[in-house]
Order: structure tokens, then sequence, then C-alpha cells
């Protein structure tokens, strides 16, 4: 099967910057109150209802897997980068990093309380992203919930250049609505949203939305 040009892309783009962007985001969360909030919220949803585990899906190196955990979260994580699973498994070894891409999760049917992709749907393009939002609708048991971190914008952003080295990413900014019209298409029930300006270290807007899949649905 021959593998979607963006999946190639992202991973190479994300194993060249690898060690900068662990610098780069290490200190992210201190300074987005916002942010931390919502995670905390998820958390208590999530430890709550005590569905099943939970995965991070486009995990990076670790560092929201390792907050939710911090907070009581039974959490792992998946990426599609080795050089950042690698940098996730030194930086957290007491969780587990496995490598793996969003669009065909080897996840048994129905078997995780929660999913978390935090900013890592920017790089899928907006066509395949109903598909990408069934998968993760078929990995959660019933009951369980999403959230979703994003840029907010029409116009997407194609990088070259990315901490001194060369990549082709392509960052796909979001309209909340449009992202919660395609989850109650994927079988979600959205609860939350929040939206918030940018920040000095962002150049749009962003958003955060937490969905979950209906109780009774298999």
């Amino acid at each position: 099967m021959i593998e979607p040009p963006f999946l190639s892309a992202t991973r190479a783009g994300y194993d060249a910057v690898a060690a900068e962007y662990v610098e780069y985001a290490r200190t992210d969360l201190d300074r987005k109150p916002l942010d931390r909030a919502m995670l905390a919220a998820f958390a208590d949803t999530v430890t709550a209802s005590a569905r099943g585990p939970v995965v991070e899906i486009g995990c990076g190196y670790g560092r929201v897997a390792a907050h939710l955990h911090s907070l009581g979260v039974p959490i792992s994580g998946i990426d599609l980068s080795p050089k950042m699973v690698e940098l996730a498994r030194r930086t957290y070894p007491d969780l587990r990093f496995d490598e793996g891409s969003m669009t065909a999760l080897d996840l048994p049917d129905g078997s995780l309380g929660g999913v978390v992709a935090w900013y890592s749907v920017i790089h899928v393009p907006p066509a395949l992203l109903p598909d990408v939002f069934a998968e993760f609708h078929r990995v959660l048991a019933s009951g369980g919930d999403l959230l979703l971190a994003f840029q907010v914008g029409d116009e997407p952003l194609h990088l070259t250049e990315a901490f001194g080295h060369a990549v082709s990413l392509d960052f796909h900014r979001l309209s909340p609505d449009r992202v919660a019209d395609l989850l109650s298409g994927a079988g979600f029930a959205v609860t939350a949203r929040l939206l918030r300006e940018a920040d000095e270290t962002e150049r749009t807007p962003q958003a955060v939305v937490v969905a979950r899949k209906p109780a009774g649905v298999g």
C-alpha cells in the first residue's frame, strides 16, 4: 500500500527537527493557563468515567501525555515520527510510546476511554479529516471522550524551513464550526469548545474541542 505523501512529509519533517522542537516546546504549557484548564477538565472526565486507557495520537516527544499522566490519566502515546518516539521514550521512560499513524491505528475497536490529538490533526489535509475522525470513533469505547486542539483560520501554512532544517510541512488551519460538523458526521457529540486569541508565540487564534462517542454506540 502506497503511503499518502502528507504522511511521508510530516514524518520526515518532524524527524528533522525533533531535537530542536523539544527545546522549543518544553515550557509551552506553562504559559497557557486556558490550555491547561481544558486538559485538566478532560483528565477529570476520563478518570471519573474509567472507560479505559487514553492514547495521545500525534504525541510528539510526549509533553502533553506526561502532563495528563501527572493528573492521573492512564495514558500512552503514538506518533508518526520515529525520532519523536525515541525522544519521548527517553524523556518519559515511565510512559509507553509507539510509532503509528492516525489514519490507520493499530488498536482494537472500542478499546480506549479517551483519545487526545493535541495539534496533530493540523497536518492532515482537510478532505481526509472525516476518515481520521472515523478512526478515532472506532477505537473509542462507548461513552469515550475525544480532545482536539488546532489552529484556527482559513489559509494553510507551508514551511520549507524550520529550526534551520529543510522541511516540507503543511499546517491546515481549521474552523471550530467545521470541525464540530465533521465530528458530528463521524458520530460524535460535541460537548465543549474553547476559542482563544493567539499569544505572542502564535500566528493565529487557537481552538480546543471536546467530543464524546455517545453511550450505547458500539
